[in-house]
């Protein structure tokens, strides 16, 4: 069996195998399949425990929005210091320690006695969780070839999809059956067996630039800037919130004035700024996810608080984009291999703003049937866009590039995915309040969903121009 060690350098560094070919091609696989279902399953469980969990803790409609805020802040946080890192000392190796810190955090989250102890334990979820991410998309790159990387990716996007799409339902089970705090434990025996394959029947290991010093300016400087933004957003629409977010801008010109001037920064933003597909792709993706990520959130709140449904009827309403999303991102991945992905992405963005401008007309009335059909628009726009995009962005870099393309995945997915939550917190903030759920303030919630929608689906038009704007990909 090949071991990293018994490789000459360059090829250890870059990664530069046929893993399809190899036996232990099939427990690599495994391993980043096991987990991109996982960690969905995680977030998409709690979610749907929302409604219960804010009732049990008394948390108000904003502190119940930062349940998953607080976790994507954290991701977002250290997602490319954890890509860096493992392009450094190993990505397998940062990937099963962010598999053991997902298990510890999950325990502790379900312990929680309050919400504020609650929040905590989300943001150490949310660093846990950024090392999986930082690196899942750079382990499938690294172990198999370019050819066949559109087909494997397709493959870690309908996983995170099923995952997504389980997650509702085996959630809404749970918090009716047992209690919303199970809802942060189904994934366990999950990542269990993805630490269990890591350290006994995956042994190469894939590194980038291993020599490289680590960036510290530059780290401080991106948790400094992603902290302040995320302050200024919790203390809208006081005074003040507005010198912290003047605050976010400037520690976000100085880390990228450094990163574009250091011989080994966090974050190749220079990839910005000299390639077009990376650019616009990755843009793309910031606008897509920036749009769509809050329909679980959104539509947990309208399902349950709105319209009264039970947390297990809600999950299975709400599986039904993740679904479509897993039945058809395989298919576009292997299509994104032989097609254009930017002709694939724009069609997708532009489904899921139909989708999303249906969804911003419901009221308490609205039928179910309505609201499936409006899921499927959104789902089957996002099977359409994403495994194209994501084979896009890493098609465009070199393979030394890899682990900082993964991360730029993961990063512009993230702050796409707290720009989303963001809207959340502040539309419910101006238009709700900082109240308790109750029936007297059902219809403020109601028009409030509403607002997040039209603003998402208005999101994705410039997010179309950007895609078909991206040019011709020329695979690396």
């Amino acid at each position: 069996m090949i071991r990293a060690g018994s490789l000459p350098p360059s090829a250890r560094q870059q990664g530069i195998r046929v893993l399809s070919q190899h036996p232990q091609s099939r427990a690599i696989l495994a391993m980043v399949l096991l987990n991109s279902f996982a960690v969905p399953l995680m977030l998409s469980a709690a979610n749907v425990a929302l409604p219960t969990m804010g009732d049990n803790l008394a948390m108000t409609a904003v502190a119940m929005s930062w349940v998953p805020m607080a976790f994507l802040m954290a991701s977002t946080m250290f997602v490319l210091i954890f890509g860096r890192l493992s392009d450094r000392v190993g990505r397998k190796r940062i990937f099963l320690i962010g598999s053991a810190a997902v298990i510890v955090s999950s325990v502790l989250t379900s312990l929680a006695p309050s919400g504020e102890l609650l929040l905590a334990a989300r943001f150490l979820q949310g660093v846990s969780a950024a090392a999986l991410n930082a690196t899942q998309m750079a382990i499938v790159s690294s172990a198999f070839p370019a050819n066949q990387r559109g087909r494997y990716i397709g493959l870690v996007t309908a996983s995170i999809y099923i995952g997504l799409s389980a997650g509702p339902l085996l959630g809404g089970l749970v918090v009716d059956h047992i209690s919303w705090r199970a809802s942060f434990l189904v994934h366990l025996p999950l990542v269990v067996a993805v630490l269990g394959l890591g350290l006994f029947y995956v042994h190469d290991e894939w590194r980038g630039e291993a020599d490289a010093r680590f960036d510290v300016p530059g780290a401080l400087g991106w948790i400094a800037s992603i902290g302040l933004f995320c302050l200024a957003i919790s203390r809208l629409p006081a005074w003040d919130s507005f010198a912290w977010l003047a605050a976010s801008a400037v520690t976000v010109t100085l880390f990228l004035h450094h990163a574009r001037r250091s011989p080994h920064p966090l974050w190749d933003v220079n990839l910005f700024f000299t390639n077009r597909t990376f650019t616009l792709s990755a843009a793309s993706a910031l606008i897509m996810y920036s749009a769509t990520y809050a329909n679980v959130v959104l539509m947990s709140l309208y399902l349950q608080s709105v319209k009264g449904m039970s947390a297990s009827q809600a999950g299975m309403i709400m599986m039904v984009q993740p679904l479509t999303m897993a039945i058809g991102s395989p298919i576009m991945g292997r299509l994104s291999d032989r097609l254009e992905p930017r002709w694939l992405a724009s069609a997708g963005m532009a489904l899921t703003a139909c989708g999303l401008f249906v969804l911003a007309t419901l009221h308490p009335d609205s039928s179910t049937t309505r609201v499936v059909i409006a899921l499927l628009f959104t789902g089957g726009g996002f099977a359409l866009f994403s495994s194209p995009n994501v084979n896009a962005i890493m098609g465009s870099v070199e393979r030394r590039h890899y682990g900082s393309a993964s991360a730029a995945v993961a990063t512009t997915r993230m702050v796409g995915q707290l720009n989303s939550m963001v809207l959340v917190a502040l539309v419910v903030s101006l238009i709700v309040g900082n109240t308790v759920i109750n029936e007297d303030s059902i219809p403020q919630l109601s028009r409030a969903i509403d607002v997040c929608f039209a603003i998402a689906g208005l999101v994705c038009l410039p997010g179309i121009a950007f895609s078909l704007a991206r040019g011709r990909l020329h695979r690396q």
